[in-house]
């Protein structure tokens, strides 16, 4: 008992140091230094990340029951193509294959998510537990342990049983505080004894702007102007209440962690000596990671979201601000509700200031007064959304540093995709991204960021959400068109594998042979897989073109071969 109240003690002190290290962000200090050569510490660890509806497949397998994602996907519209996760990577059959393939990459730690649905089918654990399901985690975690793999799992990355939604309204109420809670609990009790770094959700802005905001993800609600404020602070209470039972019940037994995933792109002023564009981006950032970032560990909403979000309440004739207050109690129950934050990052956008007269209605984007911009020269490898802005991320991560305390912080998702269908397994753009990201984070532990891991996103190819299969982040390719879903390894996963063997860039001799040798891995029949994007839609008439094409071809040899004949004579 006294070694506990030792260590509570110590946490709260670290809290208190946290707060009072706070400081101001330096907006005009922007260093595009060269590239760094040099090493990461040692113990940092390195892996990769998956997601449960992603990746699983089996979405009606095993007592699983129906998430909110199940349900969007199968509307005729909401996913391009008409994709679903039904399948997916068949991750739920392969997962041991899958791990062969994280051990060959000698990756230190695997993050992926734990199906609420496919352990409470019915969302609730008062009313059934699934053994089927608990039983896939378990052999899971187990197989992971074995081969020296620590698990870091996301308990909430989107997937929220579908019977919760449909009888409550899922994130806009408040009782899914406590149904979360439940279900959180029922994974520490049966699976804390091995995990110890836990996620309480992933990307929490998506969840509330584009589940219940935009409508472009699960559950598909257009609730603008309340709808992603109210979600996010039902969120936020979940988070908090999570961190406390772990923190009460289970922490001195299991000793572990828990943090929260944000994700956030940078937001660049267009001009850093205008102090418009300056707000501008710091609105942008406080709007996205601010959001949750700054209750976590500050205890209430960034002040400017407070500010813009009541004045524009106020000329909508509301009386009241659209965004949701939390009580004294509230704020003091959810500050210091992390012990390591997870980060997720991408891209970068410039901000500058542009004014929504209240006229066009309740919008959380209406609410920011800014506008996002892109520079043309940025390389744009992946998808439309995504540009290569390396530099983004050592700003972000200091701004993290700045803003909050130096918190310990795991890089979760970090990644680019492909435009194209089909993937050439040559992934040059992608070594190159992963070797510029991963450089500027080096950058910024240099600046005294406390940086502890990094996840590179993601292990496979996966369903990505409202893009389907159109989208290919994964290190390994997965031919979604073969029902066995084979995986052939890209180009990055020997570049990867070669950062993390050396734990960093050593010398620039070494590190310029890297992608040489890893385009090399590249076998021509790998590369043919990926080069056509005809050949998904060609399966289908397989046996009436190929006949006709070969009988064509026949034709054409023997009328060419007789003219060559008729010249000789």
């Amino acid at each position: 008992m006294l070694q506990w109240g030792i260590l509570r003690s110590y946490h709260v002190f670290a809290l208190v140091l946290c707060v009072w290290a706070s400081e101001d962000f330096d907006w005009t200090k922007n260093e595009r230094t060269s590239f760094y050569y040099g090493t990461f510490p040692t113990g940092f660890s390195w892996g990769a990340g998956s997601s449960a509806y992603q990746t699983e497949g089996a979405w009606n397998t095993d007592g699983k029951g129906m998430s909110i994602w199940d349900t969007f996907a199968h509307k005729k519209g909401k996913i391009l193509y008409n994709d679903t996760g039904d399948t997916s990577c068949d991750g739920y059959y392969k997962f041991k294959d899958d791990i062969n393939l994280m051990k060959d990459m000698k990756l230190n730690h695997y993050r992926f998510s734990i199906s609420w649905p496919r352990i409470l089918p019915n969302g609730l654990k008062s009313e059934h537990i699934n053994e089927k399901g608990i039983k896939y985690y378990d052999d899971l975690i187990n197989m992971l342990l074995d081969n020296k793999i620590t698990p870091v799992v996301t308990l909430y990355h989107w997937d929220l049983p579908q019977v919760l939604q449909e009888k409550y309204g899922g994130w806009q109420n408040v009782s899914m505080v406590n149904y979360y809670n439940d279900f959180a609990n029922l994974c520490f009790e049966r699976f804390g004894n091995r995990v110890k770094y836990w996620i309480t959700f992933n990307n929490p802005w998506s969840i509330a702007v584009e589940g219940y905001e935009t409508g472009e993800h699960a559950p598909g609600l257009r609730l603008r102007g309340t709808g992603a404020y109210k979600a996010a602070h039902h969120i936020i209470k979940a988070h908090a209440k999570v961190w406390h039972t772990y923190d009460m019940q289970w922490r001195s037994k299991q000793k572990g962690l828990v943090g929260i995933s944000l994700t956030a792109d940078w937001g660049e002023p267009v001009d850093i000596s205008n102090q418009r564009d300056i707000e501008a981006a710091e609105r942008y950032i406080q709007f996205y990671l601010g959001w949750f970032a700054t209750p976590i560990f500050h205890g209430d909403y960034p002040q400017v979201m407070k500010d813009y979000v009541g004045r524009k309440s106020g000329q909508q004739g509301l009386g009241a601000s659209r965004l949701p207050v939390f009580s004294p109690q509230e704020k003091s129950y959810i500050k210091g509700t992390c012990d390591f934050l997870g980060l997720g990052h991408f891209t970068t956008r410039y901000v500058t200031q542009k004014n929504y007269p209240s006229s066009v209605g309740d919008s959380y984007f209406a609410d920011r007064d800014l506008a996002e911009l892109v520079d043309p020269q940025w390389p744009d490898p992946g998808s439309e959304w995504l540009y290569s802005v390396p530099w983004g991320f050592r700003r972000l991560l200091n701004f993290v540093k700045t803003q909050y305390g130096n918190p310990m912080v795991y890089v979760t998702e970090n990644g680019v995709s492909e435009k194209m269908l089909c993937t050439d397994l040559c992934d040059d753009w992608r070594m190159q991204y992963f070797k510029d990201y991963i450089n500027e984070m080096l950058k910024a532990m240099k600046d005294g960021v406390n940086v502890k891991g990094y996840t590179a996103w993601s292990l496979l190819d996966n369903f990505e959400w409202d893009e389907g299969y159109s989208e290919r982040f994964g290190l390994f390719y997965v031919d979604f068109r073969n029902k066995n879903k084979p995986r052939y390894p890209k180009a990055s996963v020997q570049y990867y594998k070669r950062i993390i063997s050396s734990n960093g860039f050593p010398n620039q001799r070494e590190v310029e042979s890297w992608k040489r040798k890893a385009v090399e891995t590249c076998s021509s029949s790998n590369q043919l897989l990926a080069a056509d994007p005809l050949i998904g839609h060609m399966e289908m008439v397989t046996e009436i073109v190929v006949p006709t094409v070969c009988t064509l071809c026949i034709l054409l040899s023997a009328i060419f071969l007789m003219f060559l004949l008729r010249g000789r004579l």
